[in-house]
């Protein structure tokens, strides 16, 4: 597309029409209350909890759009100063409440912008999904891929959502006399949680600002503040730590369930020589570490499939809503884009997709899978910015924070004017 034209999860001038895939944080920095400089187009869901993440927002910018619907926009091509019509579909990313994938289609081609996404290939929501891009491809091709590279990598092979939420439950079930505490974010999860309390017939503790949020999304019974009424509490991830559950556990039997995609193991961090906290961190060497501090393999058996527990507290369950490497797979392998370029971009551990998955629909692979550079393709690009590397005050970390999301997934969908 010419410049000047659109940007997708991108909030800097530039751009007559702006797209917001969701409401996480790394794809909202640049925006704020007193954006006033262009209309910003949302899922229905993301339009409800605006307000909430953005008071005092001029709600006359917002522009909701209906999911499998395509809508016309009547931009002003810079130039030629003629009127260019771009057409635009959301589609259900599967990610989180509100998350959408964007559709462009117009006289520069056919874009597809996955935002963050979860493609589980069995899954009933994943089929409607599916049929929904489809029909709004019929025979077109996808030009230009921008694609949720999270997990882009052979290693990263886990359940689908639902597998692993019955994991947790079954987690739960075999501690009976503990106190559970989850630690998730401020959107997401969602679902795992719904399962839980459907399969347990508990309620689930949650903060007050999540408890806002759930009523937004319209869960009025399921969700409390009285931790007197519930055994299980879901805690927002930055109070997660190794020196919280053993806090904790000083009061009372309790464990800790880390729900995610990433591999983890626990460290000591040290701050002038000192022992402060713990740390968790990614785990590359599947290593673990075990409560009395030694590495050893410490997977669970049976019903509890590939949970692990790498602390005497602690335990990780694969649940993601970031599509796993085979879902990836399965997905390019739908979609055949002539070409593609991977949201995260800029740290260390960044895979271009091209490298995995060129092969599935005839694009020169590069001969490297890991850049630090910008990477250009089609008549787009990707607007970066990196983040400060981030621990919070209890020292968690996560690999998502801490390596893999350090950039703005923006995308300017503009010609290559040579500043890149």
């Amino acid at each position: 597309m010419e410049k000047g034209l659109i940007s997708v999860d991108e909030w800097r001038e530039g751009s007559q029409a702006y797209f917001l895939t969701h409401l996480h944080a790394d794809h909202i920095k640049g925006l704020s209350s007193t954006w006033a400089k262009a209309p910003i187009f949302c899922s229905r869901i993301t339009a409800k909890l605006f307000p909430f993440k953005f008071p005092n927002f001029n709600l006359s910018l917002l522009h909701v759009l209906d999911l499998g619907s395509w809508h016309s926009l009547s931009l002003l091509s810079p130039s030629s100063a003629s009127e260019v019509t771009v057409q635009v579909m959301a589609i259900d990313a599967h990610h989180c409440p509100g998350a959408v994938m964007f559709l462009f289609r117009g006289e520069s081609g056919c874009t597809l912008n996955t935002g963050d996404f979860r493609w589980e290939i069995n899954s009933e929501r994943a089929k409607l999904g599916r049929e929904m891009l489809l029909n709004a491809l019929q025979h077109d091709k996808v030009d230009a891929l921008y694609l949720d590279n999270t997990y882009c990598n052979p290693s990263y092979q886990f359940p689908p959502r639902e597998v692993a939420a019955q994991q947790i439950v079954d987690l739960i079930t075999s501690h009976p006399d503990h106190d559970i505490v989850i630690g998730i974010n401020t959107l997401g999860k969602e679902d795992l949680l719904l399962h839980i309390s459907k399969a347990l017939n508990i309620k689930i503790w949650v903060w007050p600002e999540r408890l806002q949020t759930m009523h937004l999304l319209g869960y009025h019974d399921i969700f409390t503040t009285d931790t007197s009424l519930t055994r299980v509490r879901a805690i927002p991830r930055y109070s997660f730590s190794i020196n919280t559950l053993e806090g904790l556990n000083t009061m009372h039997p309790t464990i800790g369930i880390i729900p995610s995609g990433l591999p983890w193991i626990a460290k000591p961090l040290e701050r002038d020589g000192r022992l402060f906290d713990s740390l968790l961190t990614s785990r590359y060497n599947r290593s673990k570490v075990s409560s009395r501090g030694g590495k050893k393999n410490d997977k669970t058996h049976g019903n509890l499939g590939s949970v692990e527990r790498f602390h005497k507290y602690i335990y990780s369950v694969q649940y993601s809503d970031h599509s796993s490497y085979p879902e990836l797979e399965e997905f390019i392998k739908l979609v055949q884009p002539t070409n593609m370029k991977g949201i995260v971009t800029t740290s260390p551990c960044y895979v271009d997709p091209l490298y995995y998955f060129g092969r599935i629909c005839g694009i020169n692979q590069p001969s490297q899978k890991l850049h630090r550079q910008h990477q250009m393709f089609g008549k787009g690009y990707i607007g970066i910015e990196n983040k400060r590397k981030r621990v919070d005050r209890l020292g968690f970390h996560s690999i998502r924070e801490r390596v893999i999301r350090r950039t703005v997934r923006g995308v300017k969908l503009d010609e290559y004017d040579g500043s890149d």
